[in-house]
């Protein structure tokens, strides 16, 4: 079965909306817009492309499709991450669109739960879904997300969408790898780790 990860920039309070940019990923104005631009540097850039080289496929949604296609096609020859992302295999899903026309982008057509479940078991390499906050949410209520590479950046944005909304499926974790960045960033990488498991503490139960 291919690995399904999402990666995602998230404030500390858990908002991902409109990280890097003046309008978020549906395309409006929001109050905190680009708030996650001051603390890029060289080791985050460097550690995305890391990330990015991994993937066999991306999986996007329809905005953060439409902001990608318009963007990385214009990234130089020198550009590592945009050779990439120009190159992998693209699937899209949306309701929407009719056709997408960057290089090597497929439309996801009907139900997106099933077919997200069904490219998982062909034969490929790991598939990443990156920024699409829309089809996370999706894709968490039909847990179909094996792996999390959380961006945490230290900021408290207050208001906005959040990474894990109401109907995420419930599931324990394990944290495989933690890094900072000298801005104070903060990544991690989780693997799924079955079920969540319940338990009671106090000490009345001798667990304190």
């Amino acid at each position: 079965m291919r690995n399904l990860m999402v990666t995602m920039f998230v404030s500390l309070d858990g908002v991902l909306q409109a990280p890097g940019g003046p309008e978020d990923q549906w395309g409006n104005p929001f109050e905190h817009s680009g708030w996650g631009v001051p603390y890029f540097d060289e080791a985050l850039i460097q550690r995305m492309h890391d990330l990015t080289s991994r993937a066999d496929a991306l999986l996007l949604g329809r905005r953060t499709y439409e902001i990608f296609s318009s963007t990385w096609p214009l990234a130089g020859a020198g550009d590592p991450i945009g050779a990439k992302l120009n190159g992998m295999r693209k699937y899209v899903a949306s309701r929407t669109l009719d056709s997408v026309s960057w290089q090597n982008s497929t439309l996801l057509t009907g139900d997106v739960p099933q077919a997200v479940a069904k490219l998982k078991q062909e034969e490929g390499g790991e598939i990443q879904v990156h920024g699409s906050g829309g089809l996370i949410q999706t894709l968490l209520a039909h847990d179909l997300v094996d792996e999390f590479h959380v961006v945490v950046f230290p900021v408290l944005v207050g208001s906005g969408q959040r990474l894990f909304a109401e109907g995420t499926a419930p599931a324990a974790l394990k944290l495989v790898d933690a890094t900072t960045t000298d801005t104070g960033v903060v990544i991690c990488r989780y693997e799924r780790a079955g079920t969540l498991q319940y338990g009671e503490m106090g000490p009345e139960t001798g667990n304190w």
